[in-house]
């Protein structure tokens, strides 16, 4: 079973741009006003919209902390919280902004016997 989140966007391009060239994420469909992204099984869709939808957050999982950094680094100056241990929910994270403002987690968990695939 799978699904896909969409969001309404305002700057369709510019979004899809950001999450292809900095995370890595291809396209899977095109349509009249909607793209759908795909990263390792996740589908996200952005639409053409009057009003942008930023609410939520984007989740991207990694399987370590090297792959958390790398993504940082491609991240580059959308990131807002640098990389770090949560302890709480034992994983480690770093939090970025999309080009509309959308926050944007990439995250591995710390505990090897977690399997969330």
């Amino acid at each position: 079973m799978t699904g896909i989140v969409f969001h309404a966007t305002e700057r369709r391009d510019a979004v899809v741009e950001f999450y292809r060239d900095r995370l890595t994420a291809t396209v899977r469909l095109e349509q009249p006003d909607c793209t759908i992204l795909e990263f390792d099984g996740f589908l996200f869709g952005f639409c053409e919209r009057e009003e942008t939808d930023d609410c939520g957050v984007l989740t991207f999982v990694y399987p370590d902390r090297e792959r958390v950094d790398s993504a940082r680094d491609r991240l580059g100056d959308s990131v807002v919280k640098e990389p770090r241990e949560n302890e709480t929910y034992d994983i480690y994270q770093c939090f970025a902004r999309d080009p509309e403002g959308r926050t944007v987690e990439c995250q591995a968990f710390l505990d090897g016997d977690v399997d969330i695939e």
